[in-house]
């Protein structure tokens, strides 16, 4: 979707500022918000592309000015309401008031280490042949769904040329919204600059970008 998330090649947002020696966390409460939304994650009611999907439907004017685990629980919140675990209401005053849904599955602490090493791999096999092969010329679909996708806006309608295949993959833009895993080949595409950026691009940029199998027609 087109949500504030998106902000490759928008203008007026300033230039990006690294902060020196950042570090993990810049309170307290940002280590608990992790923790909440890894602890929740381990429920099984939600994918991680459903969880990012949340996230970018926060209205943007509140997205832009909140920090970004002031997202995730934002986020956390509207997941634990759409699946029965607490109520808005119940978030509102802070403790329970119904019995509310059972989790599949209870992260305890001498789990999280081992869970946190494991990680959440999402690749998966898929029967066909890959349609693309490195070196063949390709252009991203243009599309702007309302639902859930890695494409970015920048880069759709642009012509490229396949990089790597990469292996195939959960398709997020259906794994976000219950319609299966749906795994596809993912490759990586290199676009010109100019092709991307258009006239007075530097010359010699290149961007490249992870595209799944249904975001590319041949050329």
């Amino acid at each position: 979707m087109n949500g504030p998330h998106d902000l490759g090649g928008q203008m007026g947002f300033g230039l990006v500022a690294p902060e020196k020696d950042e570090p993990y966390f810049h309170d307290e409460w940002e280590k608990r918000a992790l923790g909440l939304t890894l602890s929740c994650g381990a429920f099984g009611a939600w994918t991680i592309d459903e969880s990012r999907h949340a996230r970018e439907n926060i209205p943007p004017a509140d997205y832009l000015s909140t920090s970004y685990y002031e997202i995730w629980m934002r986020a956390l919140e509207v997941l634990l309401d759409r699946h029965g675990f607490a109520t808005a209401a119940e978030i509102d005053v802070g403790h329970k008031q119904t019995a509310g849904a059972v989790p599949k599955r209870v992260l305890k602490a001498d789990m999280v280490a081992n869970v946190l090493a494991r990680g959440g791999p999402c690749d998966r096999p898929v029967e066909r042949a890959a349609r693309f092969a490195v070196g063949e010329k390709v252009r991203t679909k243009n599309f702007n769904p309302q639902t859930h996708t890695r494409l970015p806006r920048y880069a759709r309608a642009k012509n490229g040329v396949v990089e790597a295949v990469q292996g195939s993959f959960v398709f997020p833009d259906d794994n976000a919204h219950g319609k299966g895993e749906n795994p596809q080949w993912v490759y990586t595409v290199v676009f010109d600059g100019r092709e991307i950026w258009g006239e007075g691009a530097d010359p010699s940029l290149t961007v490249s970008i992870d595209a799944w199998e249904s975001y590319l027609e041949p050329l």
